[in-house]
């Protein structure tokens, strides 16, 4: 599924480049998102090959749609094809959700209802990604604000029933269920207790938005501030149950300084520490 280490690594920042070479070992790994490098050349380019050079390497597609009822873009998989092909990345992840209907493009990663037809497009678009690239994915499981009353199958055996059809693995969002659970009324523990974390080939840490409504807290994956205490006890409680994985801390908007993102991932890694893992690069 991956040969990430069991390490933490960061989304990787240019503001961050020099301050990331100026040190011997700053996090275990990086991670990208697909569709900033689809050009052929640049600055981007030159950063990650200098990163690539030293470091393990995931790169994360937000743009697939692989949970969308049309085909997947046969354009942008062959450009996510050659980066994979040019950066031998260690991991491949994309989202359980869709992005695009036609030739509209959204800005943003929509759920989708739970059923039987929904399950066997997802694992045919899933099919397609992995041949086409010619390595197993991981799947993340999306933070969602609505549910569909077409709804038939748990999020949890949905997924399970995925990794199983098509080898796929999973990137288990710790902040996406606890925003979802928050947002539905549900008790996070619950859904995690019923995840298939056999299948977990990489975890992610990120922040998220607070609204105070009338009818209680919604919670918004913004991506723009430290991990929230909750979070990091669901993630320390995995890591006990179940034995480290590769951990990603997020944080794509309102970036801050380097030495706070690194500081989130200090405390990812003491977490691991507990469980004998060490820190540092393991490209």
């Amino acid at each position: 599924m991956t040969n990430l280490p069991n390490t933490v690594g960061v989304g990787f920042k240019p503001e961050h480049f020099d301050e990331i070479h100026a040190r011997a070992d700053p996090v275990g790994f990086f991670e990208v998102h697909a569709e900033n490098y689809m050009g052929a050349g640049g600055q981007p380019h030159a950063h990650l090959t200098a990163l690539r050079n030293d470091f393990a390497l995931s790169i994360h597609g937000v743009g697939l749609s692989i949970g969308g009822s049309g085909p997947i873009d046969r354009d942008h998989l062959g450009r996510l094809r050659t980066l994979c092909d040019r950066y031998e990345p260690e991991s491949f992840s994309e989202h359980l959700a869709w992005s695009s209907h036609g030739v509209d493009y959204l800005n943003d990663l929509l759920p989708l209802p739970y059923t039987p037809e929904t399950l066997a497009l997802v694992c045919d678009h899933i099919d397609e990604v992995q041949e086409a690239l010619g390595r197993p994915m991981l799947l993340e499981n999306p933070s969602t604000y609505i549910l569909f009353e077409q709804s038939s199958i748990e999020e949890t055996e949905f997924l399970r029933e995925i990794t199983r059809r098509t080898g796929c693995g999973l990137l288990l969002d710790i902040n996406n269920v606890f925003v979802t659970a928050t947002n539905h009324r549900n008790d996070p523990r619950a859904y995690l207790a019923g995840f298939p974390m056999g299948a977990v080939g990489e975890i992610h840490l990120g922040g998220h938005d607070t609204e105070d409504l009338p009818s209680g807290p919604l919670l918004i994956d913004a991506h723009r501030t430290a991990v929230a205490d909750p979070v990091w006890s669901l993630y320390a409680e995995v890591i006990a149950a179940y034995g480290p994985r590769p951990t990603l801390v997020e944080w794509d908007n309102d970036v801050p300084a380097w030495p706070v993102l690194q500081a989130e991932a200090v405390r990812a890694q003491a977490l691991l520490a507990a469980k004998g893992v060490e820190y540092g690069r393991a490209s």
